[in-house]
């Protein structure tokens, strides 16, 4: 049985890991991957057909615990213990949940203190005690007698008996229906470069690189705001420079898509390899060429859960503009992590053939997420799946032609 401290309006946790109101998705992965045989079994809920519309949940059925994550920017929201009896908690240090404990009204209001007299929702029969950023639920079966001249403790209920708490969820504010996931705390950046969006530069029809606004850990424990550009003609020197260090380096073995470059049945004799970095939480790879060491491709991950990457990366905001397509349009045409391939194919014309793209495991073990198919327009690779979400931007050199 877990043994976890509660932060209202902050997280939930022990010594040795805590899940914190704000981290994103990847960083609550990572911990239950570190705690394998504590944190017995997990789920992952999401909607295929409507990842922007339903929240992003994990879910552990073995601790009672679930983790709600905004659908949009995929950071912490609510933290729900909806099995109390699968979990020991504490708060300051006294416990007010365990098997030797139960968590009455008495019981909480001596541990966590007088708050509002309360909520009764008669159609779902639960009384709510709401805390700032905590709320207690408690089953009651029919309706109690609002007595509250002498605390908490002098309810009356039917039975006789103070119920216990059925549920609690922590979460950021004051109430749990309008609650939002707060800004990524700053315990949560671990030295780390992230990404608030990215601007495509283009000239006409050619992408000439990235505008970055970025923010990571400053001086006295203080967020630091960011501005880098990123442009084709940059060396990995250049890049590191501007962006650190990459979280990983890639070689690349072979190129799949080759076989659909005009140039694809040339001999290469060199066997040096283009080479990738990837910036997990930017939500991009950058491609270098191995002869030139120069910026060959960006890759620019949105992260949609569904798709073969999922997790790998964080979202990466794209801003990507192209001026109006037709004589009578007027408006410049905005692309954006969030819009769908429909609305897309209404502004701009792509390739009318997709390249399938199936990709598997290094054990060559299938892909259960499916296929997703690649449409191509002027300099940019749009990688789309089946619930047309964009998956992926491929920017890359004009002077390469199809390839992708």
């Amino acid at each position: 049985m877990l043994e976890l401290e509660i932060v209202p309006e902050r997280s939930i946790g022990c010594e040795q890991w805590e899940f914190i109101l704000g981290m994103h998705f990847s960083q609550a992965v990572a911990i239950i991957q570190s705690q394998v045989g504590i944190i017995k079994g997990v789920q992952a809920i999401y909607s295929d057909s409507n990842p922007l519309g339903t929240d992003l949940v994990l879910n552990l059925p073995q601790d009672g615990i679930r983790l709600v994550f905004d659908s949009v920017v995929q950071r912490l929201k609510i933290i729900e213990i909806y099995n109390m009896k699968l979990v020991k908690l504490k708060y300051c240090g006294l416990v007010f949940n365990s098997p030797e404990v139960c968590p009455s009204i008495e019981q909480i209001e001596h541990s966590f203190g007088a708050t509002h007299p309360g909520v009764y929702d008669a159609e779902k029969q639960l009384f709510v005690l709401n805390f700032r950023g905590l709320s207690f639920s408690f089953h009651v079966e029919t309706k109690f007698q609002p007595s509250h001249t002498a605390g908490l403790g002098s309810l009356q209920f039917a039975s006789g008996s103070s119920p216990c708490v059925s549920a609690t969820s922590v979460y950021s504010g004051q109430s749990l229906a309008d609650c939002s996931p707060p800004p990524l705390p700053l315990s949560c950046y671990y030295a780390q470069l992230y990404l608030s969006y990215v601007d495509v530069l283009r000239d006409n029809k050619r992408t000439r690189g990235l505008r970055l606004h970025l923010y990571t850990e400053g001086l006295n424990r203080r967020k630091k705001t960011l501005v880098r550009e990123v442009h084709f003609s940059d060396t990995c020197q250049d890049v590191a420079t501007l962006l650190g260090t990459p979280q990983r380096v890639f070689f690349k073995a072979e190129d799949k898509m080759k076989i659909h470059s005009p140039n694809a049945h040339r001999r290469v004799t060199a066997r040096r390899s283009d080479f990738f970095f990837n910036y997990f939480s930017l939500g991009m790879d950058i491609l270098f060429d191995a002869r030139t060491q120069k910026v060959k491709k960006f890759v620019l991950h949105t992260n949609y859960p569904g798709h073969y990457n999922f997790n790998i990366y964080q979202r990466c905001e794209f801003h990507l503009g192209f001026p109006p397509q037709a004589a009578e349009d007027k408006k410049t045409i905005q692309i954006s992590a969030y819009t769908k391939w429909d609305s897309v194919c209404e502004s701009v014309k792509p390739s009318e053939r997709p390249v399938v793209l199936n990709r598997a495991s290094s054990t060559n073990t299938t892909n259960p997420f499916g296929s997703t198919f690649c449409y191509g327009f002027q300099d940019i690779i749009f990688e789309v799946m089946s619930n047309q979400h964009i998956a992926s931007v491929t920017l890359y050199l004009a002077q390469e032609g199809s390839q992708v």
